[in-house]
């Protein structure tokens, strides 16, 4: 149970968009007599394409806005970070990064949560976000939090979600294409032009289809993301000219999320911590561990 709660979030919103894709679709075929398949594999596949991109793009689009609902967070500004040291560290961090790469400076929250945590998300370079929660701020030294901020920023710079929104949306046009090549093939069998399961039947082989095939390309997804996790570390590293501070951030909250078994929350494509078992294969992070050591064998 709680790795179902730990991924279903993140898989939600994108398996309901294919979802409501397929009913959408199945209600323009059933009755208004528009069928993608009328001009066979070849619209089928444009269709998955159109609407495989379309899913991927609207996830990325709201994804600062998910998050901001996600957690109870404070916007940290010019004014809001003063006095308070790290908060400043912060702020001026983030400043320089986006002056010295010419794009505008991210939205800067922190968020009150007992999880060793900080996320960067973003529809574009100039329209991004960087939470970090107050249990990093209070646990990290102001080094620890700077290597931190600095992998987060590398994401944005990077534009990793960008790419992962042009991967999943090639995933998500071969889970709607083969979703219904499959259920038509099914659908087929014993019968003529498909009609020998009925509709209804049909639509919901095509709904099983998409949610397990959704969940086969995850993945693909996962696999990716824990890729960049490994260049956002080496990113922070190169930027700050030494990769021991983002060694250091790791162990300790590597050690302390062990000693004091913190609970992970859901939104969990977002976190820096990692997990270890079978399941890997459904993390968005690499585990701390196999983090540390690509970092020890960093050359710098």
């Amino acid at each position: 149970m709680q790795y179902i709660k730990r991924y279903f979030f993140f898989f939600l919103t994108n398996i309901a968009i294919i979802i409501m894709i397929s009913i959408i679709l199945q209600i323009l075929e059933r009755y208004f007599g528009i069928s993608i398949t009328s001009s066979g594999y070849t619209g089928l596949l444009i269709f998955a394409l159109l609407f495989g991109f379309a899913g991927a793009i609207i996830n990325l689009q709201i994804s600062r806005w998910m998050a901001k609902r996600a957690y109870k967070i404070t916007l940290i500004d010019a004014n809001s970070a003063m006095g308070e040291r790290k908060l400043t560290m912060i702020y001026q961090t983030v400043q320089q990064i986006a002056s010295q790469h010419s794009i505008k400076i991210p939205e800067i929250w922190y968020y009150h949560n007992a999880t060793p945590n900080a996320f960067a998300t973003w529809p574009s370079k100039n329209k991004s976000l960087i939470a970090v929660s107050t249990w990093l701020l209070e646990n990290l030294n102001e080094k620890e939090v700077r290597a931190v901020i600095w992998h987060e920023m590398s994401h944005i710079l990077n534009g990793d979600m960008v790419t992962m929104t042009l991967l999943q949306g090639v995933l998500n046009t071969f889970v709607i294409f083969f979703a219904r090549v499959i259920a038509m093939a099914i659908s087929n069998v014993g019968g003529d032009e498909g009609k020998s399961i009925g509709w209804m039947s049909y639509f919901l082989v095509v709904i099983v289809l998409d949610i397990t095939l959704s969940i086969l390309a995850s993945i693909i997804l996962m696999a990716y993301s824990r890729h960049r996790e490994y260049q956002a570390d080496a990113g922070s590293a190169r930027m700050i000219g030494s990769k021991y501070d983002m060694i250091d951030a790791l162990k300790k909250l590597w050690a302390l999320h062990q000693d004091t078994k913190i609970k992970q929350d859901a939104f969990a494509t977002l976190m820096i911590a990692g997990g270890k078992s079978w399941m890997n294969i459904f993390h968005s992070h690499p585990t701390m561990e196999k983090r540390i050591e690509a970092l020890q064998n960093l050359p710098m």
